[in-house]
């Protein structure tokens, strides 16, 4: 038997889909939860004041949901609870935070009502804007629960950046995507794309912007964070995410933090010997840049969704078939909506301020000195040139063998547009741009074009254009349409 009640915008039907389909707002969502008797569990928040909370007391009906609610914001009452940690505002922290407020709740309640009750745990660690700390305003949020009464819980954890310019305003943003994700977990969990969607219901990404999600429990046994990745960019709640190469999500600070960062930007279909001679090349003229020498380097790979674009929509298939050949490399990789190179700039200078390099072709190159792609900027090719090296960045070069004359084009011979070419001879000769050195000349002729076309023909000889673990992988799965020669 259903339990009917009236709200905003049309009847509701307690333990229906329909109920969790015609709603939006914190209030409706709120009161949706506090009205299923089954949900029961604790609410911890550190940072930005109790706003997720706030919502299950203020709609009424609370008392029913939620069995504890706590913010220990001093650090060392925060330490005796929860431990210690190198940093507050931090993964760890949020987990050993849903560590202890879960056990504890099964360990307090489950004998008396764990044969009716799905448990969860909420919590939040915010670092919210401040006139005392400076640094970026962003915070994890997670919640553990159970599907159905006494079954192993699921995770959900999300990192956010709050976007607000004031403190209430972001208080305000966090409660309201801490109610949607718990009203998620519980409505939308068996469509893990629906809970995305559903985070920024009220919200806007002006607000907020996530740039993690990670599922795990026995109900996302078959969730592939990497796609989650991909719907976090694809939904625009972010313009970048990052996974390791073992296919781990990761908040890009995590990884890229106060480290010099190398980039390889390509399509990657598929990832050829031409693809990893550029970013050997590139390492080895980085790692000897004074402002780089002995210190710690992250190398990713990046794809831009129009690489990942075929006829207009992405196969959800082959970016994964992509991402398993870019792990078989052992790189990180970025995911992101950065079509203009300035803008890709700007992220990596967001996590780190020490020296970063881009690795591009010849042909990326010409295209970065097209004028007509800075149309929206005001200060039109040299605003985007402004921004793209007014830190300490990069562009390394690979050359490029015209297959017509046998003609080498290089980053010193490149023929530019006539207004351009003093602007281009700045940037060459003060080594904003390098030409990449001790390349394979064999590897000049290889495109990625080409290697698929031998591969979907039967043709055996592009086994020799690839690294052997892609050739491996490329055969053992059949990727890209390959067929047996």
């Amino acid at each position: 038997m259903h339990l009917k009640f009236e709200i905003s915008g049309g009847t509701a039907y307690m333990g229906s889909r329909f109920m969790s389909d015609t709603m939006n707002s914190a209030q409706q969502k709120a009161f949706a939860v506090n009205m299923d008797n089954s949900i029961y569990g604790a609410i911890a928040e550190i940072g930005a004041g109790q706003e997720v909370a706030r919502w299950f007391f203020k709609v009424g009906g609370a008392a029913g949901t939620i069995a504890k609610s706590m913010s220990a914001y001093d650090m060392v009452v925060s330490d005796a609870i929860y431990g210690q940690s190198d940093r507050y505002v931090s993964r760890q922290r949020l987990m050993k935070m849903l560590d202890h407020e879960y056990d504890l709740l099964i360990e307090r309640l489950s004998k008396q009502r764990g044969n009716e009750t799905r448990f969860f745990a909420f919590a939040d660690t915010v670092a919210a804007k401040s006139y005392r700390r400076k640094g970026e305003n962003h915070g994890w949020l997670g919640v553990r629960f159970q599907t159905e009464p006494g079954k192993q819980p699921n995770d959900i954890i999300v990192h956010v950046r709050m976007l607000d310019d004031h403190n209430i305003q972001q208080q305000e943003a966090l409660g309201t995507i801490g109610v949607n994700l718990i009203h998620s977990a519980y409505f939308k969990w068996e469509k893990p794309e629906e809970v995305i969607q559903a985070l920024m219901d009220d919200l806007s990404p002006k607000r907020i912007e996530v740039d993690m999600i990670k599922f795990t429990g026995p109900d996302f046994e078959k969730v592939d964070n990497r796609l989650m990745s991909l719907q976090l960019v694809q939904s625009g709640l972010t313009h970048a995410t990052m996974f390791l190469a073992n296919g781990e999500v990761v908040q890009p600070a995590e990884t890229l933090y106060n480290k010099c960062v190398l980039v390889e930007r390509g399509s990657f279909r598929p990832v050829t010997n031409t693809t990893l001679n550029m970013l050997e090349c590139a390492q080895a003229q980085f790692v000897q840049e004074p402002n780089v020498e002995g210190k710690n380097i992250e190398v990713l790979l990046e794809m831009t969704l129009n690489n990942l674009l075929d006829g207009g929509a992405i196969d959800h298939q082959d970016f994964l078939d992509r991402a398993d050949l870019l792990g078989s490399m052992g790189r990180p990789v970025l995911i992101s909506n950065y079509a203009e190179f300035h803008r890709l700039a700007a992220y990596l200078f967001r996590y780190t301020k020490e020296m970063c390099g881009i690795v591009i072709g010849v042909p990326t190159l010409k295209e970065i000195f097209e004028e007509k792609y800075y149309g929206d900027l005001e200060g039109g090719i040299l605003e985007s040139f402004g921004r793209l090296f007014k830190n300490d960045l990069k562009l390394y070069v690979h050359p490029l063998k015209d297959s017509k004359s046998g003609a080498l084009i290089t980053a010193g011979n490149l023929r530019v547009a006539s207004n351009l070419r003093h602007l281009y001879s700045y940037l060459n000769e003060n080594q904003f741009i390098m030409g990449l050195r001790d390349y394979k000349e064999d590897y000049l002729p290889i495109y990625s074009r080409d290697v698929l076309e031998k591969m979907q023909s039967g043709d055996p000889g592009w086994e020799q254009m690839v690294p052997p673990q892609v050739a491996v992988l490329i055969k053992e799965r059949k990727l890209f349409g390959y067929k047996e020669g």
